[in-house]
């Protein structure tokens, strides 16, 4: 694994003077994980946040081949350019020595709910490809609207709090167990804090041949409410929770990367967020928390037991 001098001194893929808010995890995100390319780059981008900030005409953010798809098919168009590139290749049009890698980006709401289709079939097809979740929880880009990644309890514009509701009722949806049902090579859960973590798992994945997907946590200051200095505590804290754990999948096999000494309740990392903060203040907001604690610790337990076995 490249060490953080190495990184450092690469040329840099996602130029600064972008739009990003201050404090924002997404765009350390995208740092973290084209750091740890090594070759050639081709990256297809859903529309999103991170397309907003980084390609407002006439400027760009990105220094190498870039497409920027509509919200549900970043997953479609990439797997197409890696299809032409294998039949250029075929055909002599390419350097059959010539490698190169080929990554989409998509946040929540366009790979957990409109891209999920998309994403299936390429993962399904084979597609020599890795496919990046930045998952912020929700719809940030127009309006904090939930998604089904969006935590059970969170406020947002489409599932509001008031007098006849708590927030969003639903667990989020596992999207990255839902890949690992795919049967693809290689499948990984990562947040921001932990570079080397993110790093680690986008070489490993680069390295293997066949569809790639790594869920990132990204959370965002605008939507979750908390300070723009606080990210990446928070980031932490939810791997500290086991609301996210860190943990890959390579063929089949499960492997826990970060087992917290103590595991904090989840109420620590409510807590903190002004998205959740009417919980607290009512019996069934309260309840709700215990709901989720209790979800977590089913999903934690589960994946104990299966890092475990070998």
């Amino acid at each position: 694994m490249a060490t953080l001098k190495e990184l450092a001194s690469k040329p840099e893929i996602f130029a600064s003077g972008h739009r990003a808010c201050a404090g924002c995890l997404g765009a350390v995100g995208i740092h973290e994980v084209l750091r740890a390319t090594q070759k050639d780059v081709v990256l297809g981008f859903a529309t999103g946040c991170m397309e907003v900030i980084s390609t407002i005409y006439p400027y760009s953010s990105w220094e190498v081949p870039y497409i920027h798809v509509a919200f549900e098919n970043a997953a479609a168009v990439v797997s197409g350019a890696e299809a032409a590139y294998r039949s250029f290749k075929k055909q002599g049009k390419i350097d059959k020595d010539k490698e190169i890698n080929f990554i989409a980006f998509g946040g929540d709401g366009g790979t957990y709910d409109i891209g999920f289709q998309s994403l299936s079939g390429a993962m399904e097809r084979g597609h020599n490809m890795l496919y990046v979740c930045y998952n912020n929880q929700a719809y940030m880009n127009t309006g904090v609207q939930r998604s089904s990644a969006t935590p059970m309890g969170a406020n947002t514009a489409t599932d509001p709090m008031g007098k006849e509701s708590v927030g969003k009722k639903q667990f989020p949806k596992d999207l990255t167990e839902i890949m690992v049902a795919h049967g693809i090579p290689y499948v990984a859960q990562a947040a921001v804090h932990h570079w080397k973590d993110v790093t680690a798992k986008v070489e490993k994945a680069l390295s293997i041949k066949g569809p790639k997907f790594i869920n990132l946590l990204a959370p965002c200051t605008l939507g979750w409410k908390f300070s723009a200095e606080e990210g990446l505590e928070v980031s932490r804290l939810a791997a500290d929770t086991c609301l996210w754990p860190l943990y890959e999948v390579e063929n089949g096999v499960y492997k826990l990367n970060y087992k917290p000494k103590e595991k904090k309740p989840i109420s620590e990392w409510v807590a903190g967020q002004g998205r959740f903060k009417h919980l607290s203040k009512t019996e069934d907001g309260k309840k709700m928390v215990n709901d989720f604690q209790s979800e977590i610790d089913v999903k934690w337990n589960r994946l104990l037991s299966l890092s475990e076995k070998k």
